[in-house]
Protein backbone atom coordinates (compact mmCIF):
# COMPACT_ATOMS: atom_id res chain seq x y z
CA UNK A 1 0.00 0.00 0.00
CA UNK A 2 2.83 2.34 0.82
CA UNK A 3 4.48 1.57 -2.52
CA UNK A 4 1.25 2.42 -4.31
CA UNK A 5 1.05 5.71 -2.41
CA UNK A 6 4.67 6.56 -3.28
CA UNK A 7 4.12 5.82 -6.98
CA UNK A 8 0.97 7.98 -6.98
CA UNK A 9 2.94 10.84 -5.37
CA UNK A 10 5.65 10.43 -7.97
CA UNK A 11 3.11 10.66 -10.80
CA UNK A 12 1.40 13.70 -9.25
CA UNK A 13 4.75 15.34 -8.68
CA UNK A 14 5.77 14.86 -12.32
CA UNK A 15 2.42 16.13 -13.59
CA UNK A 16 2.60 19.17 -11.32
CA UNK A 17 6.10 20.10 -12.46
CA UNK A 18 6.44 23.15 -14.63
CA UNK A 19 8.73 21.20 -16.95
CA UNK A 20 5.94 19.02 -18.34
CA UNK A 21 3.49 21.84 -18.95
CA UNK A 22 5.78 24.62 -20.14
CA UNK A 23 5.88 25.47 -23.83
CA UNK A 24 8.69 23.66 -25.53
CA UNK A 25 10.86 25.50 -28.05
CA UNK A 26 10.04 24.46 -31.61
CA UNK A 27 6.46 23.49 -30.72
CA UNK A 28 5.00 25.66 -33.49
CA UNK A 29 7.38 24.29 -36.10
CA UNK A 30 6.58 20.78 -34.98
CA UNK A 31 2.85 21.53 -35.28
CA UNK A 32 3.27 22.85 -38.82
CA UNK A 33 5.36 19.83 -39.76
CA UNK A 34 2.59 17.54 -38.56
CA UNK A 35 0.20 19.20 -41.04
CA UNK A 36 2.72 19.11 -43.89
CA UNK A 37 1.56 15.73 -45.31
CA UNK A 38 -2.03 16.98 -45.33
CA UNK A 39 -1.01 20.17 -47.14
CA UNK A 40 1.06 18.16 -49.62
CA UNK A 41 -1.90 15.86 -50.37
CA UNK A 42 -4.14 18.90 -51.00
CA UNK A 43 -1.58 20.42 -53.40
CA UNK A 44 -1.29 17.14 -55.30
CA UNK A 45 -5.09 16.83 -55.56
CA UNK A 46 -5.34 20.42 -56.78
CA UNK A 47 -2.83 19.99 -59.60
CA UNK A 48 -3.88 16.47 -60.62
CA UNK A 49 -7.67 16.63 -60.24
CA UNK A 50 -9.21 20.02 -59.52
CA UNK A 51 -7.27 22.30 -61.90
CA UNK A 52 -7.55 20.07 -65.01
CA UNK A 53 -11.28 19.62 -64.41
CA UNK A 54 -11.77 23.40 -64.15
CA UNK A 55 -9.85 23.95 -67.40
CA UNK A 56 -11.91 21.30 -69.18
CA UNK A 57 -15.15 22.87 -67.93
CA UNK A 58 -14.04 26.33 -69.11
CA UNK A 59 -13.15 24.96 -72.56
CA UNK A 60 -16.56 23.27 -72.81
CA UNK A 61 -18.36 26.51 -71.86
CA UNK A 62 -16.30 28.41 -74.45
CA UNK A 63 -17.20 25.80 -77.11
CA UNK A 64 -20.91 26.12 -76.26
CA UNK A 65 -20.74 29.91 -76.55
CA UNK A 66 -18.98 29.74 -79.94
CA UNK A 67 -21.53 27.46 -81.64
CA UNK A 68 -22.96 28.72 -84.89
CA UNK A 69 -25.43 27.59 -87.52
CA UNK A 70 -24.02 24.86 -89.75
CA UNK A 71 -21.63 23.35 -87.17
CA UNK A 72 -21.60 19.57 -87.09
CA UNK A 73 -21.83 18.39 -83.51
CA UNK A 74 -22.18 15.27 -81.41
CA UNK A 75 -24.48 15.16 -78.41
CA UNK A 76 -23.80 13.54 -75.06
CA UNK A 77 -26.24 10.82 -76.14
CA UNK A 78 -24.15 10.03 -79.23
CA UNK A 79 -26.36 11.69 -81.87
CA UNK A 80 -24.56 13.38 -84.76
CA UNK A 81 -26.24 16.39 -86.30
CA UNK A 82 -25.92 19.79 -87.92
CA UNK A 83 -27.09 22.93 -86.14
CA UNK A 84 -30.11 24.50 -87.87
CA UNK A 85 -30.93 27.23 -85.33
CA UNK A 86 -29.72 28.46 -81.94
CA UNK A 87 -31.37 30.02 -78.90
CA UNK A 88 -29.86 30.99 -75.57
CA UNK A 89 -30.58 27.58 -74.05
CA UNK A 90 -31.68 25.34 -76.94
CA UNK A 91 -30.37 24.12 -80.27
CA UNK A 92 -32.28 22.69 -83.21
CA UNK A 93 -30.37 19.87 -84.92
CA UNK A 94 -30.88 18.32 -88.30
CA UNK A 95 -30.03 14.66 -87.87
CA UNK A 96 -31.37 13.34 -91.21
CA UNK A 97 -33.36 14.56 -94.19
CA UNK A 98 -36.63 16.05 -92.95
CA UNK A 99 -35.73 15.13 -89.33
CA UNK A 100 -35.01 17.90 -86.83
CA UNK A 101 -34.79 17.73 -83.05
CA UNK A 102 -34.69 20.44 -80.43
CA UNK A 103 -32.36 19.94 -77.48
CA UNK A 104 -30.57 21.76 -74.70
CA UNK A 105 -27.20 23.36 -75.40
CA UNK A 106 -25.76 21.65 -72.34
CA UNK A 107 -26.37 18.24 -74.00
CA UNK A 108 -23.79 18.99 -76.69
CA UNK A 109 -20.60 17.03 -76.10
CA UNK A 110 -18.47 18.57 -78.81
CA UNK A 111 -18.07 19.96 -82.29
CA UNK A 112 -17.35 17.30 -84.91
CA UNK A 113 -14.18 18.09 -86.83
CA UNK A 114 -13.65 14.96 -88.93
CA UNK A 115 -15.74 12.39 -90.76
CA UNK A 116 -18.78 11.21 -88.83
CA UNK A 117 -19.02 7.90 -90.59
CA UNK A 118 -22.62 8.65 -91.63
CA UNK A 119 -23.25 8.64 -95.38
CA UNK A 120 -25.66 11.10 -96.96
CA UNK A 121 -27.69 8.83 -99.29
Amino acid sequence: MIELFKSAQLLVGQAGDGAGTAAQPGGLAQGIMSFMPLILIFVIFYFLLIRPQQKKQQQHQQMLQNLKRGDQIITSGGIYGTIESLDDKTVQLKIANQVKIKMSRSAIAGVQTGETGVSEE
